[in-house]
């Protein structure tokens, strides 16, 4: 490593430390300051509470690190341009990219380091305190009784009241207990005195009394008291224990929750689920509409089979799984030429609807019922069919009077019924010796309305499935793309923070201050409104979690490429500079658009 690498690493990486570790400090301090009071109101144990601000420090260090490096950045270059080191430098030939290109490298390596830890570290820290504050929140605070007030033991179900109660015995006099457990029966204990304690588990609160009665008032006869003397009664009230219970194993996750080849495992998954919805939607409105037109089903689809997406949380996974051993590989070839085709899930139209009474049967056998058509509508054709029947089985008379043995026959065997059998069209029927051409059934007939019901459920549910599977893949897609873009924040701030101390040495402190607090407030704001915008599926996730690393990589290259060309020195840029230079930059743009206005606004005249 050449002297001006080791110099420039040397001047950053002790302001980085002190940012790093003020900053963390500082939140730290505010996480503190917010749950304390709670966790110290539990009653719980300083193990306990130190793991929880324990737990929180990885999540800070994620959102301080790149805090940090633009801090060490700022105030190391603007240091070295304040004492005329940079100026000697480029006396010397040493051009301002040469400068900062060690600067660079010390960012990519802590960027790497960053997505290693927001991979690893920080989703089973974040697992592990989601547990806690679970576990936490389950606790009750510590249960005490006071004298002379009705005291609620059971929150809406059991009150108690005692005249007085001597703590260091735990003896109470003139007790009374108000039990609402229930409604219909309501309960009222009176006792001279008892005993209370809690159980050997300390979960249950147990109360021994003497000499008095119990009454109960039925709600539905309030005429009606039942009473009970008794000299000693055992009244045990459960759950009102304030002992920690922390829990073992916890298998839900959620996406903050999961390493990236988690989420790129469960990427794939609702890709699968939401090609099958789209999939079935497709098939079931096709299905719709055929039926709408022709009046007939169609068969069901063949399997679909998913794509498979390549994604940057894949190729990630491809990358780092021989160095981690994650179980949870995400790649999406491996995946798909794991299943098996019977495996393969199958997306199928609306499920048939059986006709109704009258309206015939489709084919008893196995094939597919595309063949079916509904009955066309009750006209001339089966009044046909109806009176041919009646008339042969009354003797089948011919116009002429003659009765036919071969007519007698066929009245033996043609059944008598009002049910209608499909004919093709075009086809004729003969009834009392005359010839009807039934009418063309329309072909947009609602002849089973319970199939079009049916499919318009289903298209409704299809739609949901649709909408639920872009929401979860796009929430996979965010803190997968989330965790790429906070590590390679730390190389943007590098190529920021540079030019800007390099042209204003003179600021000192307050640049180094004014400048962080500025550039932070409009990172973390475009971070946050661009995760929103990604889960309503408004932007795309990679556009919503990049959008603030690529605008700031493009101030900074541009301010690279002013100071590269002006040169750096230390007779001007402090933080007046600083301020005058945004402030005249906005007027001259302002002024700019307010001749535009004017012209528009003449031309519109």
């Amino acid at each position: 490593m050449k002297l001006l690498t080791r110099y420039i690493l040397r001047e950053l990486i002790g302001p980085l430390i002190f940012a790093l570790s003020t900053l963390t400090a500082l939140l730290l301090l505010q996480q503190v300051a917010k749950q304390f009071g709670n966790l110290v109101g539990k009653g719980l144990g300083w193990g306990v509470i130190g793991e929880f601000f324990l737990l929180s420090i990885p999540f800070i260090i994620a959102m301080t690190m790149p805090m940090g490096v633009l801090v060490a950045v700022l105030y190391a270059f603007s240091r070295l341009t304040a004492e005329n080191e940079v100026t000697a430098l480029r006396a010397s030939g040493i051009s301002v990219m040469r400068l900062v290109r060690p600067a660079i490298l010390f960012g990519a390596t802590l960027g790497l380091a960053m997505l290693v830890f927001n991979d690893q570290v920080l989703p089973r820290s974040n697992h592990r305190l989601r547990t806690l504050q679970t576990d936490i929140a389950r606790k009750k605070p510590t249960f005490a009784l006071r004298e002379q007030v009705i005291n609620e033991v059971m929150p809406g179900k059991l009150f108690l009241r005692t005249s007085h109660i001597d703590e260091a015995t735990d003896r109470m006099r003139e007790v009374t207990i108000y039990n609402f457990d229930d409604p219909e029966r309501r309960k009222t204990i009176y006792s001279d005195s008892g005993v209370m304690g809690m159980t050997p588990d300390q979960k249950d609160l147990q109360m021994t009394l003497h000499d008095g009665y119990m009454q109960q008032i039925p709600r539905d006869n309030l005429g009606e008291l039942t009473r009970l003397y008794f000299r000693t009664d055992l009244v045990r009230v459960r759950g009102v224990g304030n002992r920690f219970e922390q829990t073992e194993k916890d298998d839900y996750k959620s996406e903050r929750e999961m390493s990236v080849c988690e989420m790129s495992k469960g990427l794939q998954d609702g890709n699968e689920d939401l090609d099958q919805a789209r999939t079935t939607l497709g098939n079931t409105l096709a299905a719709a509409t055929h039926y709408l037109a022709t009046g007939e089903q169609l068969p069901p689809a063949k399997p679909v089979k998913s794509k498979p997406r390549r994604t940057a949380g894949s190729l990630y996974c491809q990358l780092t799984t021989p160095i981690f051993g994650n179980a949870a590989i995400a790649d999406s070839d491996s995946a798909a030429s794991a299943k098996s085709p019977e495996s393969t899930k199958v997306a199928t139209v609306a499920p048939v609807v059986p006709p109704a009474a009258g309206q015939g049967a489709p084919p008893s056998s196995g094939a597919p019922s595309s063949g079916f058509r509904p009955p066309p509508p009750s006209g001339v054709a089966n009044r046909g069919l109806e009176t041919r029947g009646r008339s042969l089985a009354q003797g089948g008379k011919s116009a002429k009077g003659a009765k036919s043995a071969k007519g007698a026959k066929r009245a033996k065997l043609a059944p008598r019924t009002n049910i209608a059998m499909p004919r093709p069209p075009g086809s004729s029927v003969v009834g009392l010796g005359r010839t009807f051409q039934p009418p063309m059934q329309a072909p947009n007939q609602l002849a089973n309305p319970a199939y079009l019901l049916s499919s318009a459920a289903q298209i409704e549910v299809m739609k949901a499935r649709v909408h639920d599977s872009e929401v979860t893949m796009s929430r996979y897609e965010t803190e997968i793309q989330k965790k790429f873009a906070l590590a390679a924040a730390c190389i943007v701030f590098v190529l920021l923070g540079a030019p800007i101390g390099i042209r204003f040495p003179r600021g000192g402190v307050g640049l180094v201050i004014g400048v962080s607090i500025l550039v932070f407030a409009l990172y973390y704001v475009g971070l946050i409104v661009g995760e929103d915008l990604a889960d309503k599926l408004i932007l795309n996730p990679v556009v919503a979690m990049w959008m603030a690393n690529a605008l700031f990589t493009v101030v900074g290259v541009l301010l690279l490429i002013r100071v590269q060309r002006v040169g750096g020195s230390a007779r001007g840029g402090d933080t007046s500079e600083l301020f005058d230079t945004v402030r005249t930059w906005f007027a001259r743009h302002a002024h700019r658009f307010g001749v535009r206005a004017d012209r528009r606004r003449r031309v519109t005249a």
